[in-house]
């Protein structure tokens, strides 16, 4: 006997379609995203705020990572609210740790592999930063994101120029209070330059991603340089990660938190000037 055919409405086929391939791809497809160079960007400018202006394009991001850090229990609820403030900091930093990750791993900043890892079934990771590897450049270390990042400011500026200190020197300078004791950070040398050249040296730093002011010694303990933080590198020192969310915030990057003092630029980090 010929049984009869059975015909499945189309809709239905998709679907039988879709359970066949397995419900993991279908979830797969629909994960919401965090943009991790946004959610960096909050984490740098959002515990250095003096109110809760969420930080422009990161809300829905740091939503999902503060959900996480919650349902890790390792934030309370009423800090699930799109501001990554120095509470959301610690306890990013207490799962960093949790993974078993140590120092500028651990520095409250999400990091690629700590941040892929909390949204594991929950959220991808786009907009992903990567420092790179260490390199050695004119004597001193720094990661390969700072090295390009420097390679570039040069050109713009049209001229080479040293460095007096380069990242990942922790207690190698005691007047730098442990900004350059992670990655991202430099002190540019000036010997030579006029001022106009110092003043056109900040500038080239600043259009490439740097946070970088033109340091005195009536503002503390050293010689002229210039100071140049990376902004949103992932293994910025917390002293560093500070220097960068007052950049944001029209101020010097030193203690007493005083007015930006260097040229007027449009703030980019390195990924959006590659973008423009």
């Amino acid at each position: 006997m010929t049984l009869p055919t059975i015909l499945i409405p189309a809709f239905l086929s998709a679907s039988l379609l879709t359970g066949a391939l397995g419900t993991q791809a279908a979830e797969a497809g629909v994960l919401p995203s965090v943009n991790m160079e946004a959610t960096v960007k909050a984490a740098q400018i959002d515990p250095r705020r003096p109110d809760d202006t969420l930080t422009p394009g990161a809300e829905a991001s740091v939503l999902l990572v503060e959900q996480a850090l919650r349902d890790q229990r390792l934030l309370d609820a009423k800090w699930v609210d799109g501001y990554f403030g120095t509470t959301t900091v610690a306890a990013y930093a207490k799962y960093q740790k949790s993974l078993g990750l140590t120092g500028l791993d651990a520095n409250g900043l999400p990091g690629k592999t700590s941040l892929t890892k909390l949204g594991a079934g929950r959220f991808k990771v786009t907009a992903v930063i990567n420092p790179g590897g260490r390199v050695s450049t004119g004597g001193f270390v720094v990661n390969a994101r700072t090295h390009s990042m420097l390679t570039e400011a040069k050109r713009l500026l049209g001229r080479d120029f040293a460095l007096d200190q380069g990242s990942y020197n922790p207690g190698g300078d005691p007047t730098s209070a442990g900004t350059h004791d992670g990655g991202g950070v430099v002190d540019v040398s000036v010997a030579g330059m006029s001022a106009a050249t110092r003043t056109a040296t900040v500038r080239a730093l600043r259009r490439v991603g740097f946070a970088a002011w033109l340091r005195s010694p009536q503002q503390g303990d050293w010689p002229w340089h210039i100071h140049a933080a990376a902004i949103s590198d992932p293994s910025l020192s917390g002293q560093a990660q500070h220097q960068v969310g007052d950049y944001y915030l029209g101020l010097n990057g030193l203690a007493n938190r005083g007015r930006d003092d260097g040229p007027a630029v449009t703030i980019r980090t390195w990924e959006e000037y590659r973008r423009r």
